[in-house]
């Protein structure tokens, strides 16, 4: 079978989608180490600074997202939207790639729908339990549609889906008690000491911040060290107080290193995006979500309930989460039966080979 030599790799705009770009990028990579990849996301969104960080070159449209409150920029936007499609389009014209890959954000949807005009080949690759609307859209003229949940017929055609699961770092899948030891000297923490890993995504969550900066006392009284990854949005807010924290209380903008951070943790808070919800599954972390109320349709809480009706993790509703997140914490990390049961559910939800699938189609999607 011919492995892939020319891909374009679309979407962006937080983790929950670059991670998995990048993921399917270093598969094809894997296979062929003289492939050219091209990824294309929005200007001044967070793949144009870890694309380029991963190794892999980048071209920004100027698509931009409609504003929920009255703003100047949502005029704009037509205007965003018809030179992003006229610029996708010289893009493709000169990349001539065999393929076309949309993992969704901002930019996916101008790149995919310009190559199926073009007449070029395009795969999806939906994160979610609740499909989006431009994933919707595109999906009647796409080659395969790449899922992480079963009942996606619900929104695509059923002989497109293919159930894959959502591409993630190889790196989380090793998990034992010397990656713990050597993820607590990294952090400067204790490997015997009970560890909660709180993270609001990449961009942060203003809920599970406030609740944090309202429970560090209580928490360092149980003697409960804390990773607490804030975002980028709110790095600024919280530095001011960093000083005055205890030395168990580690605060970071962005982790870096997550397989550290899931290695060490005895409990994880979390968002429910979709790439939060797969790599929990993939670690197996007793976690508590607390699903976000500001993105579109509702689709975190959909994310979360697909693990809490197996019974394999706990939701809390962002709007409980500051009076009742830190008890319900203390309560977890304390019960060590609970612990263990909510880890072996994860884990049998888990799906470990999605690169590799993903990629297996997308040659196929080439060769024929």
């Amino acid at each position: 079978m011919t492995k892939i030599s020319r891909v374009v790799i679309s979407g962006g705009g937080t983790g929950g989608h670059i991670f998995p770009a990048l993921a399917i990028a270093d598969q094809i990579k894997e296979r062929n180490s003289t492939a050219e990849i091209l990824f294309v996301g929005a200007l001044n969104k967070m793949e144009m600074e870890k694309v380029p960080e991963a190794g892999y070159p980048i071209i920004g449209l100027p698509i931009a997202g409609l504003q929920r409150k009255l703003s100047f920029s949502n005029f704009l936007l037509p205007f965003k939207l018809i030179f992003s499609l006229f610029k996708a389009y010289g893009v493709l014209r000169k990349f001539k790639p065999e393929l076309v890959i949309g993992v969704g954000g901002y930019a996916s949807g101008p790149t995919l729908k310009i190559a199926q005009l073009m007449g070029i080949a395009t795969l999806i690759q939906e994160q979610n339990s609740f499909a989006g609307k431009t994933n919707r859209l595109l999906a009647k003229n796409a080659k395969a549609i790449c899922v992480a949940y079963p009942n996606m017929n619900r929104f695509f055609p059923e002989d497109k889906i293919h159930l894959t699961g959502n591409p993630l770092r190889s790196n989380l899948i090793v998990n034992n008690a010397q990656l713990k030891k050597e993820s607590a000297r990294f952090f400067g923490l204790d490997p015997e000491k009970p560890t909660l890993f709180i993270m609001g995504g990449s961009l942060g969550a203003k809920t599970l911040n406030l609740a944090m900066r309202d429970a560090l006392n209580e928490l360092a009284q149980n003697e409960i060290q804390v990773l607490w990854q804030c975002g980028k949005s709110y790095q600024n807010e919280l530095s001011s107080f960093q000083h005055e924290l205890p030395s168990t209380i580690k605060v970071f903008a962005f982790v870096q290193r997550m397989d550290y951070a899931y290695a060490l943790a005895d409990v994880v808070v979390s968002r429910a995006g979709a790439l939060s919800v797969s790599e929990l599954a993939l670690v197996g972390k007793p976690t508590i979500l607390v699903p976000s109320p500001n993105v579109a349709e509702d689709h975190q809480t959909q994310n979360a309930l697909s693990l809490v009706n197996s019974d394999a993790a706990i939701l809390l509703n962002d709007s409980e989460a500051p009076l009742h997140l830190i008890s319900l914490v203390l309560n977890l990390i304390k019960d060590a039966t609970k612990k263990q049961q909510l880890s072996e559910a994860l884990r049998k939800l888990a799906l470990p080979e999605a690169s590799k699938t993903i990629v297996d189609i997308c040659e196929k999607i080439v060769n024929s």
